[in-house]
Order: C-alpha cells, then structure tokens, then sequence
C-alpha cells in the first residue's frame, strides 16, 4: 500500500472516530443544560453535521483529505464542491484547525469547477 493511500486509510479513520467520539459526547451532557459553561446564546459547532454531508457523496471526504496532504485539487468533483459550498463557514475551523487557509482554498477551486458557487468572500 502507499504512502499517500496509508495517509488516507489513517485520517478516515480519525475523521470518523472524531465523529463517533463527539456523537456520544453529545448525547451525555447537553451544552444548554449546563449553566454557566458556556456564554449565554454560544452553542458549541455539531462537528457531525458539519462532517456529515460531505459523507453523502462518494469519495468526496477521500478527495478533500487528499486534496488537504497535497495541496492539489484536482480530484474534486463537482458533486462534492456543491456539498462543501453549502458548508456553513463556522464549520471550517472546527473541520480544518491546523490549516485554516484550506477551506477558502477548496471554495475557491470549488467556484473554479462549478461557475456559478460563490468564491471565498
């Protein structure tokens, strides 16, 4: 196996226990039923809602890593930069924090394949 495909196999597989931790997490304490732990109208970002539709289509998650290792976004389809422009852009921290100039990166691309998705504003 190669070194980009062991890369890929590690970070779905971090990708989706991030997913899995932060579902049980969630479903223990609810963030609103604590006072005081967070800023009254600040709701922790749903990582898995922010995650969860880039999983919808096929190989996008493959793709957006990949394209994150690399720096080339090449193998981004269509499909997945009309998921990933629907993104809420609170997300793109939360999703991308060791690099946060890739989100505006992958739009920008994205707006490049599909003409009519806005850039990065």
């Amino acid at each position: 196996m190669g070194s980009k495909a062991v890369v890929s196999v590690h970070l779905i597989i971090s990708l989706c226990a991030a997913i899995f931790v932060t579902r049980g997490v969630a479903q223990m304490r609810n963030p609103q039923a604590i006072p005081g732990l967070f800023p009254l109208g600040f709701v922790p970002i749903d990582l898995v809602k922010c995650w969860s539709s880039l999983f919808t289509v096929q190989g996008c998650v493959l793709a957006i890593s990949n394209s994150f290792f690399s720096g080339k976004f090449e193998n981004v389809e269509a499909a997945c930069c009309k998921v990933f422009s629907t993104l809420d852009a609170n997300c793109w921290p939360h999703m991308f924090p060791l690099n946060p100039f890739f989100p505006p990166l992958l739009k920008d691309n994205c707006a490049r394949i599909i003409p009519n998705s806005p850039a990065h504003n």
